[in-house]
């Protein structure tokens, strides 16, 4: 094809595309309307839709062909005409009811209406005008087979056949009474018959195959339907024990951290009752003051304590109490408690600037990071060793980076790559929760950072959190 006739070619193919979509959105709404039946049967609604076209055509299309006979034409009606009228328009009332019906979701009866109308006036059809006459309406009875063995079913389809075969016998019958030649029309008859019963048979096995095929997949999407049903139970039986299993590990870490704290504050208490005991034999007021400084300090101390217990213990739907602060400061508060917390072998050392970006965090969060990142190295270190706690800037102040490095055991491989998991410990039974670390790390992401460990088998672990910077306070 030439440049100048594609160019003519493709405003006519656009053309055509648009006029196609353009239809296809007007048919969409009434094949839309026409498939929303109340019928329960998957076979039955997907022919729905187009038994109910046919029924429409049948009950509009034959009474309009003879309105146009009767008011029209102006031709003397001829012998036999005004039967064919009453036997049209019977069909045509039968193709309404059955439309009517297929709406109010009796597609059973409305097709074996349709059947029962037309086999009803196939038969006067052929005895009134003989075989040979209806020879050309042969084509349109395998429509109506068609519709009985893939719509209703295979008795309805033999059923057909049967009338099929009653009307060619007895249309054959009228051409011989009229023609003679008995042995050429019913060969003729026979032979039709003969065709139709090879069309019956293939409609039969297709519509068994279709409908068997449809009832094996009905009876899989039954069971996958079951299956997924089971699987939903045993995934919310799973979530509920799971559930349970956090909630018996979360008061096994708290009823832990109770008993750590009692001991913490029966020994806070012990140099409360010492600095009272002093005060009171104080003589002057400047040993008063030094008493108070030694309680006031015990009592920090013990509030430190009750920070690690609380945000442990906290509901999680409690909203954060997020706020601005000096990262350095709050280490430095807590230096009292890590003393208290790791064995005395251990030598804490802190590398420490003077100044920090601030972060924004719930500053009890922060606490309850350093504390359970602490007490997993005071684990590792059952003989002593050296904790260290750095601070720095990062990424020209964007990033404010927290590190702590033990001298412990260290973590191999395996070990080191699920150290952020939860429940994951390598403590004997009733010894540990393995929930200090993934607290951790859900600490430190929740505030928009990242947290990395890095460890190997006898040379300690290194933990380093990086978290956003925000403005100095």
């Amino acid at each position: 094809m030439r440049d100048g006739e594609l160019s003519v070619a493709r405003p006519w193919r656009a053309a055509l595309s648009q006029l196609g979509n353009a239809v296809a959105v007007l048919w969409r709404g009434p094949l839309a309307w026409l498939r929303r039946v109340p019928i329960a049967d998957p076979v039955d609604r997907r022919n729905a839709p187009m038994l109910q076209l046919i029924s429409l055509l049948l009950a509009v299309l034959p009474a309009l062909a003879w309105l146009y006979r009767a008011l029209v034409v102006d031709i003397p009606w001829r012998p036999g005409e005004v039967l064919s009228m009453s036997m049209g328009l019977t069909v045509c009332a039968a193709a309404a009811a059955s439309f009517v019906l297929i709406r109010y979701g009796r597609f059973a009866w409305a097709s074996r209406l349709l059947l029962l109308a037309f086999a009803v006036t196939i038969i006067p059809a052929y005895v009134s005008t003989g075989f040979g006459a209806q020879r050309f309406e042969q084509p349109v009875l395998v429509i109506w087979m068609a519709v009985a063995g893939l719509v209703v079913g295979r008795t309805a389809l033999w059923l057909m056949f049967a009338t099929v075969v009653v009307a060619f016998l007895a249309g054959a019958q009228v051409d011989v009474a009229i023609q003679g030649e008995a042995a050429a029309i019913y060969a003729d008859a026979v032979f039709s018959i003969a065709m139709f019963l090879m069309i019956a048979i293939v409609l039969d096995r297709s519509a068994s195959a279709l409908r068997r095929s449809l009832s094996e997949a009905t009876a899989r999407g039954d069971q996958l339907a079951l299956s997924n049903q089971q699987l939903r139970h045993e995934i919310s039986k799973r979530e509920q024990a799971q559930e349970q299993l956090i909630h018996s590990q979360k008061v096994e870490a708290v009823g832990r951290l109770a008993a750590g704290a009692a001991h913490d504050f029966g020994n806070l208490m012990a140099v409360i009752t010492g600095y009272l005991r002093k005060g009171m034999r104080a003589e002057s007021l400047d040993d008063v003051r030094h008493t108070l400084s030694g309680i006031d300090a015990a009592a920090r101390r013990a509030t430190l304590v009750t920070h690690k217990l609380l945000a442990l213990a906290r509901e999680e739907q409690e909203p954060e109490q997020s706020e601005v602060f000096d990262p350095v400061q709050v280490l430095l508060d807590l230096q009292p408690l890590l003393r208290q917390l790791f064995n005395p072998d251990v030598h804490i050392d802190y590398r420490l600037p003077a100044l920090l970006p601030g972060v924004r965090m719930d500053r009890q969060r922060f606490e309850l990071m350093v504390l359970n990142i602490a007490a997993n190295a005071d684990h590792a270190m059952p003989e002593g060793g050296v904790f260290t706690v750095q601070a720095e800037t990062l990424q020209g102040g964007a990033q404010v980076s927290l590190s702590f490095r033990d001298t412990g055991s260290g973590m191999g491989p395996e070990v080191l790559a699920r150290v952020f998991d939860p429940f994951f410990t390598t403590k004997a039974k009733g010894q540990g929760t393995g929930l200090g670390l993934s607290v951790v790390r859900d600490l430190v992401v929740k505030a928009g950072g990242e947290i990395q460990a890095e460890s190997s088998l006898g040379a300690g672990t290194h933990l380093r959190a990086r978290l956003p910077a925000e403005v100095n306070v």
